[in-house]
């Protein structure tokens, strides 16, 4: 059986612009299915996707979950669009409160968005349970910026004793990227909601896109430096978390570099299983 990566990243090319995340993301998947395996590639439907021009539709079957988020109820919605030239599908995690806006990651003076945390819940448990009710059970899940930092928590966490990512092993790309910008002081609140011990979030206390990247190296099992420089205390908390660590290869080798990289983790998986 082939095995399975599933991509989570907060912005693809060519739905988005191209930036180094979008780029990675759009190159990525495709050397990899080249490699053999088989993906799948998540990113929220930000409002500012132009669903006509990449045609763009609702997954019925996979659509008509409510998430709770922070107490309410919010209706998940699936759209996927090929990218014909690499044969590659995008599932599309939707929803019209959070991600219905002109921009998608900051609002138009740079700042983020007040309810940040929100969306970054609502996109990873929406990846999660779109995966499990798809059916597609993954052995990797790669995941690329901020707004997929709270994946490898929630995977360690309250999906840890889920039989559908039982062996599933998490990766995490660390780009360089401003992460000063605030979020909200209620985001361990949240999360405690959710299930998940106040312990574990300690990272958000100063409630920075930092502390979100710090608690996705915390319960990831394989990390990437994605870019060329990233900054020092980051490196330097990555070099403290005591696993495998894949510097950016050349584009060229990106297919083997990542592939074979894979299959080193998948390999722990075997003997611990």
């Amino acid at each position: 059986m082939k095995k399975r990566i599933l991509f989570v990243t907060q912005e693809i090319t060519p739905f988005l612009p191209e930036t180094e995340i979008s780029l990675t993301s759009r190159s990525l998947p495709q050397k990899i299915q080249e490699s053999g395996k088989e993906i799948r590639i998540f990113t929220p439907r930000y409002g500012c996707v132009n669903e006509r021009r990449h045609q763009l539709h609702e997954v019925i079957r996979l659509s008509g979950m409510n998430l709770v988020v922070d107490d309410h109820d919010h209706p998940l919605i699936i759209k996927v669009a090929s990218i014909p030239q690499a044969r590659m599908q995008v599932y599309f995690i939707d929803n019209e409160e959070y991600f219905k806006r002109k921009f998608f990651l900051t609002k138009e003076n740079g700042k983020l968005f007040k309810d940040s945390d929100e969306r970054a819940i609502f996109f990873a448990k929406g990846v999660l349970e779109t995966a499990k009710k798809l059916g597609w059970k993954p052995d990797v899940i790669h995941c690329h910026g901020w707004m997929s930092a709270l994946v490898p928590l929630y995977i360690k966490t309250i999906f840890s004793d889920d039989p559908h990512f039982k062996d599933t092993k998490v990766v995490f790309s660390v780009y360089n990227q401003k992460y000063t910008d605030k979020i909200s002081k209620k985001v361990i609140g949240k999360l405690v909601f959710d299930g998940i011990e106040e312990s574990a979030c300690k990272n958000l206390s100063n409630a920075n896109l930092k502390g979100l990247i710090e608690l996705a190296i915390n319960n990831s099992d394989a990390l990437v430096i994605a870019s060329d420089e990233i900054e020092n205390d980051i490196a330097q908390y990555i070099t403290n978390a005591n696993v495998p660590v894949l510097e950016k290869p050349d584009d060229e080798e990106i297919g083997s570099v990542y592939s074979a990289f894979y299959d080193k983790l998948m390999e722990t998986v075997t003997v611990n299983s």
